[in-house]
């Protein structure tokens, strides 16, 4: 674990806490290594929403499957960002969704109550990682609330317009790179792929935009 340290100290649930703490804490938390190979399942839908990861290397996808087999893909977590605290939080006994490794991924995993609930050590730094996760968890809200507005439009322009300008508005710029592919993409969206595609090249032969891959301008 001591390979991570560089990402827990930029992890924003340990904002705040001390280099020094971070050992003392990792043993409080129970903490396991674990790592996954490309495509793996990190936590499956189903299972009892009590723990929390941290990626340390790598990233994983948070979907989920609809009863015919669709895919919606809900967000990404990449080096030093959280997943599965929203549903453990709740106190939901199932996770809804399906957290997969895009690529080989590290990753730290602990019991969420082990931070929601005080330890017989009274360590120093529990109350500053519940204000962390608390932070965390509003602002995880937050970005689930952005989505349900770009997926709420109508047409599969509306959606992919409204998504772009969303990220356009988080690089401070006209032009970014967007974390899906084309697939990836239109089932974040909720979208068909093949008119996801028509539509990209409607826009290009418009001047609206200029794309290459993952690449976006928007003109």
């Amino acid at each position: 674990m001591n390979l991570y340290y560089d990402t827990l100290k930029q992890s924003p649930l340990f904002a705040q806490i001390g280099q020094e703490n971070l050992t003392a804490m990792l043993g409080c938390l129970n903490t396991r290594e674990k790592h996954y190979q490309k495509g793996e399942t990190v936590f499956a839908e189903g299972e009892p929403a009590t723990q929390i990861g941290i990626v340390c290397k790598g990233e994983v996808q948070i979907e989920r499957m609809d009863y015919y087999g669709n895919r919606t893909i809900v967000s990404r977590a990449s080096r030093g960002d959280l997943f599965g605290e929203t549903f453990a939080c709740a106190g939901i006994e199932q996770l809804p969704v399906s957290v997969i490794a895009t690529e080989d991924t590290d990753a730290l995993l602990f019991d969420c109550r082990r931070i929601t609930q005080s330890c017989c050590n009274a360590c120093a730094f529990h109350q500053q990682m519940i204000y962390n996760l608390l932070k965390i968890t509003a602002q995880k809200s937050l970005r689930l609330h952005q989505r349900a507005e770009i997926i709420s439009h109508r047409t599969t322009r509306d959606k992919l317009l409204a998504y772009l300008e969303r990220q356009a508005k988080e690089a401070g710029k006209n032009r970014f790179t967007v974390p899906f592919d084309r697939q990836a993409l239109a089932d974040y969206l909720e979208v068909d792929r093949s008119g996801l595609s028509a539509e990209i090249s409607k826009l290009r032969r418009e001047g609206i935009l200029r794309c290459t891959k993952s690449e976006f301008e928007l003109l």
